[in-house]
């Protein structure tokens, strides 16, 4: 870690956000670690619709309970 960044760490820890440079590293690579996995699954979802897209007579039923949704409300 550079200088600026240990210095920005610090202030964390000065202003509580933090316990330690320990505590902001973890935190860190949890969220590095999150972020990665999210995206990884994200990937393997779009490769999966890609793969098999969805049909037109698949989605259909939602559109037309929406419709059904809307035109039952008393507004």
């Amino acid at each position: 870690m550079n200088d600026e960044l240990c210095g920005a760490v610090d202030e964390l820890v000065a202003s509580g956000v933090v316990a330690s440079r320990s505590e902001a590293v973890r935190i860190g690579l949890e969220r590095l670690v999150d972020q990665h996995r999210r995206r990884r699954i994200g990937d393997e979802i779009v490769r999966g619709y890609r793969a098999a897209p969805q049909a037109g007579s698949e989605a259909g039923w939602a559109d037309a309970a929406t419709v059904r949704m809307i035109a039952e409300e008393p507004w």
